[in-house]
């Protein structure tokens, strides 16, 4: 049964193009500013990502190459970059650990965790978290919502959420 859950979220990070599909009514606004005609990379250097709908990742890069990417549309020093990923690494201690993995080597849940993390990674404002539990057991989904938790009580980044498991 659909619900559209999926269709807002992309409708919201400008992705539906990609799919023909368009906001023929209204407008989205952030902030105050109308974002439905900026370009997904625009929209970041705003401050609001994506998590996608099924964990992607670059299957042949490293846990750590992948979170990289995340920081790519930020002009950051080194240093800067460093510092964002060892704040990654503060909250999913598991990706530290298997950083040199590659990716596609990795579980359902590392790989959450790791598309989760490169998004922190381009110091975001709003992440927008598309069925962040499909698919993984109920213990690696709890660790992930107390992260999430974590995210925007201490740090006060936003989630828009859809999600299917309403536990």
């Amino acid at each position: 049964r659909q619900a559209g859950k999926t269709t807002t979220l992309k409708a919201i990070s400008n992705l539906l193009q990609s799919e023909r599909g368009e906001v023929t009514k209204g407008g989205i606004e952030y902030r105050g500013d109308r974002i439905d005609r900026l370009n997904p990379s625009e929209l970041v250097k705003r401050g609001v990502v994506q998590v996608m709908e099924g964990r992607h990742c670059f299957q042949h890069l490293s846990i750590e190459e992948n979170l990289l990417t995340g920081a790519f549309t930020r002009s950051a020093s080194r240093a800067q970059i460093k510092q964002d990923l060892e704040r990654v690494y503060a909250y999913f201690p598991r990706l530290k650990l298997r950083r040199t993995s590659q990716s596609g080597y990795t579980s359902g849940g590392e790989q959450q965790m790791t598309a989760i993390g490169r998004a922190l990674m381009a110091r975001p404002n709003m992440i927008l978290l598309d069925e962040p539990s499909m698919g993984l057991a109920p213990q690696v989904v709890e660790e992930i919502f107390e992260i999430v938790k974590d995210l925007n009580s201490k740090e006060g980044v936003s989630f828009l959420l859809a999600e299917q498991n309403t536990m």
